[in-house]
């Protein structure tokens, strides 16, 4: 039996495209000359902050886009003011360090006509090669290649990452930051409640690890419709509130169309988007600098702030030819 022919893409902005991603190089491209530079003062007892947030979240962007150390990242940002011919004093490493700690980051993101649409992923424990080994943001401990030359040295911690995509914008609209040892389900509230509660949630697509009444409960409370598979071997579950009632008709429409039916009915496929930009995150590196678990948040935001600003420069967009 021979096997069928790989399918073929085409990328239809490819000018636009190829334009933001020359831009995504510019060095200037992340300094706004009308960004407010210094912090106002809010007459509260103590001395007050010299830098505001802004012009802590833009070092500290410089510092993980470039992957850069807190002291040569305030020389390249006195470089950079110099060069747009500013006259602004930069935060030393010291400041920088102890305001990542209590940062408060914003993530900029667009929105699209219609409701929210989310896909939520996660850098989880998965198995490779011969070893289960976890693959989600290291902060302590040995590389891959060194433990698999020379065997694990002393401890390594890691730490979870979850997400929650825009399918419109492919913006990342949520984000949570936790230990490794922890579950995934229990996320998906603080996620959503990340959205303003203005704005309609759609959907809400995420793997079977989501299959729980919380999960569920959550959603629904939102006025979403959740695109959550049955577990392997799921049973019916006691119909006491609108969470289990939706649950149980995707239990009967798996049964009934087959589990892969539903995937492609349902367009659960599109999680694939999610895992991408998961991708796209540890591309910033797969190890954080930051050993606090506040500064280890800021980082993991500053990181999310990014990649929404490289998807506001321009996108590809692709489509299937044959």
């Amino acid at each position: 039996m021979s096997k069928p022919k790989p399918a073929r893409y085409r990328t239809t902005n490819w000018s636009t495209y190829s334009d933001a991603l020359r831009k995504r190089g510019s060095l200037l491209i992340w300094l706004d000359k009308e960004i407010a530079w210094h912090a106002p003062h809010e007459g509260r007892p103590g001395r007050p902050p010299v830098f505001s947030n802004a012009a802590i979240q833009f070092c500290l962007s410089i510092k993980i886009l470039f992957k850069l150390p807190l002291r040569q990242t305030a020389g390249m940002v006195a470089s950079l003011l110099r060069l747009a011919g500013l006259d602004w004093p930069v935060p030393d490493y010291s400041t920088l360090c102890r305001r990542q700690k209590t940062l408060k980051v914003q993530i900029p993101y667009r929105r699209a006509g219609g409701p929210l649409n989310l896909l939520v992923d996660n850098e989880a424990l998965t198995a490779i090669g011969p070893r289960t080994m976890p693959n989600g943001i290291k902060f302590l401990g040995d590389g891959e290649w060194q433990a698999r030359k020379h065997g694990v040295q002393g401890r390594r911690q890691w730490r979870k990452v979850h997400l929650a995509m825009d399918t419109a914008t492919s913006d990342i609209r949520a984000v949570e930051f936790t230990p490794s040892r922890e579950g995934d389900s229990p996320v998906l509230p603080d996620l959503l409640g990340q959205i303003p509660e203005g704005e309609d949630i759609g959907t809400v697509t995420a793997d079977g690890a989501y299959d729980t009444r919380r999960c569920h409960s959550a959603v629904i409370a939102r006025g979403g419709t959740a695109i959550i598979p049955i577990r392997r071997n799921g049973r019916a579950w006691k119909e006491d509130c609108p969470a289990a009632k939706a649950r149980n008709e995707t239990l009967r429409a798996t049964r009934y169309y087959g589990r892969a039916f539903w995937k492609r009915w349902t367009g659960y496929h599109a999680r694939s988007r999610g895992e991408a930009k998961m991708r796209c995150l540890t591309a910033f590196g797969e190890r954080i600098a930051a050993r606090d678990p506040d500064r280890q948040t800021s980082e993991i935001h500053i990181r999310a702030a990014l990649i929404n600003r490289f998807n506001a420069l321009g996108t590809a967009e692709v489509v299937r030819v044959a």
